[in-house]
């Protein structure tokens, strides 16, 4: 005869219940393994057909590998101002947004004064506001005005528009940043005879800087592959993303994706080595 255990009969394990305990342990990492893999793909298809050898010009089908294109990445009519205009319009847009964001955003979370219950609700309306709306809303305002450098429309004109509406994202993201942030520090700093301005560029100022970089790489990508408001404010010039809309009509050229490649590895690049740091940093 078989001794059962000291502390009772043996139970067993149903179905049901080991198909639990496999959902509890896994499905959220399956569940986010496939989020990656579908918000990846289209990257990935773009990576892949940037060394894609066409026969024609529409780039949709795989013909072979190359690397003529890697070679000679702006060698299409009008691509090298295309992405000359967009990453000056993204670098001043998300500079002088940045520079503005943070300082309302200091504002509007450590001091009280009239309207800042306004203010707080009216930095939302550029981010819930849909874009056609703003850009048709910007255009108006640009042609009343009628007189330079507000119109003609020209590439200002785009630079203004992109610190409008990166303003808000600036702001929420430095705000979620200062929400925790310990106001101690910026005491004992007082208390060690520290003026103001000592104190904010060498206690406050190194804190928040993590969420200040955040900010400024969201107003980055949002500036660099704005379309529909820039459409509305460009007039004659144009940016990457109106370069690569009118050559859709014929066939959009490897070389875009061969750009948009390089402009995706150097964001991830670039958040990586801000995580690597901030993590060193801890």
């Amino acid at each position: 005869m078989t001794a059962l255990p000291a502390g009772g009969p043996v139970r067993t394990v149903g179905p049901a219940a080991v198909v639990r305990r496999v959902l509890d342990r896994y499905l959220l990492l399956v569940y986010t393994c496939l989020a990656v893999i579908y918000l990846m793909l289209p990257v990935a298809l773009i990576i892949v057909f940037s060394f894609n050898d066409p026969a024609g010009k529409s780039n949709v089908v795989w013909q072979g590998f190359t690397l003529k294109y890697w070679l000679h990445p702006l060698a299409v009519d009008g691509l090298p101002e295309a992405v000359g205009l967009s990453l000056l319009i993204a670098f001043l847009s998300t500079a002088i947004a940045t520079a503005l964001g943070t300082l309302i955003a200091l504002a509007l979370v450590r001091y009280n004064f009239r309207g800042r219950g306004p203010s707080n609700a009216l930095i939302f309306i550029p981010m819930a506001t849909p874009e056609i709306i703003m850009g048709a809303a910007l255009l108006t305002m640009f042609v009343s005005l009628g007189s330079e450098p507000f119109f003609p429309l020209s590439w200002f004109t785009i630079l203004i528009a992109h610190i409008m509406f990166n303003i808000s994202f600036v702001v929420v993201t430095v705000r979620a940043r200062l929400a925790g942030f310990p106001r101690h520090l910026e005491e004992a700093a007082m208390d060690l005879y520290a003026n103001e301005a000592q104190t904010f560029w060498k206690v406050t100022f190194p804190l928040i800087l993590p969420g200040i970089i955040a900010a400024a790489l969201l107003a980055f990508s949002l500036s660099i592959d704005d379309f529909v408001v820039t459409n509305f404010t460009s007039g004659n010039a144009q940016t990457f993303p109106m370069f690569i809309y009118a050559k859709n009509r014929v066939g959009v050229p490897v070389q875009v994706n061969v750009i948009g490649t390089i402009i995706f590895l150097v964001a991830v690049g670039t958040v990586l080595l801000t995580t690597l740091r901030a993590r060193r940093k801890q």
